[in-house]
């Protein structure tokens, strides 16, 4: 039975020419990197008696900025996580002129990392970092390599890193070229995501193309609407797919 969806999804990405990918952190699990939601994520453990979601709010940043940096350097920063399968699937599909767009909800920087181009990370990225007084950039290793909370070298500032946390809005130009590909597309792949978060997953809503195509292990709002379902391991079915 899998085997026959995996066709169909090959007849699918064949007949296609302008396919948009949709991604989760289910992507990037087969690169080592938790998931969130799932029940081994890591929103299913407990820090204390504080919730991930608490630890990586705005509110908690600027009022308690030496936990949350603990928190983020053991449970965000994987800076030996390397593009998997699924990865290295949708930049041949860039290359092929086929795909148009990736729409992350991942900070690692993967997509990118492989060769993608076209990419909008709507919740930012771990790769880039800024001091919060004279703006002055600074890669993910300094955030690494620093204790407690880092400082910028010139102005002794905060740095933060550019990662949308919660009750903070996503940045505007990188949701309209989201919006425009997933609006544009003939073939929208959405793919290890809970499409828990929102407004990202409110996203999809703008799709009135011909196939939606869901590569998810558990099931999602939504498949009732698409023309695919594949409840699988997603970097196992990308590398069937040609």
């Amino acid at each position: 039975m899998q085997s026959e969806k995996i066709q169909q999804l090959q007849e699918i990405i064949d007949q296609s020419k302008r396919i948009v990918f949709f991604g989760g952190a289910g992507v990037s699990t087969a690169s080592g990197i938790p998931d969130f939601r799932s029940a081994t994520g890591i929103y299913s453990e407990q820090f204390g008696h504080l919730s991930p979601e608490t630890i990586l709010s705005r509110t908690f940043f600027d009022l308690h900025p030496e936990i949350f940096f603990d928190f983020y350097r053991k449970h965000l920063l994987y800076p030996d996580a390397q593009p998997n399968a699924a990865h290295r699937k949708l930049y041949e599909w860039e290359k092929q002129d086929k795909l148009k767009g990736i729409v992350t909800q991942n900070i690692d920087g993967l997509h990118k990392a492989a060769g993608n181009i076209r990419v909008y990370e709507l919740h930012g990225t771990i790769h880039e970092n800024y001091c919060m007084e004279c703006n002055a950039a600074y890669p993910m290793e300094y955030i690494l390599e620093s204790e407690g909370i880092p400082r910028c070298k010139d102005c002794g500032g905060v740095i933060k890193p550019k990662v949308v946390l919660y009750e903070e809005p996503l940045e505007k130009y990188v949701c309209i070229g989201a919006v425009r590909e997933i609006a544009n597309a003939d073939t929208l792949i959405v793919a290890g995501t809970s499409l828990a978060v929102q407004p990202a997953a409110s996203f999809i809503d703008n799709f009135r193309g011909k196939h939606l195509v869901i590569l998810n292990k558990e099931a999602i709002p939504g498949e009732e609407r698409a023309t695919l379902v594949i409840h699988d391991d997603l970097a196992a079915v990308m590398a069937q797919l040609h």
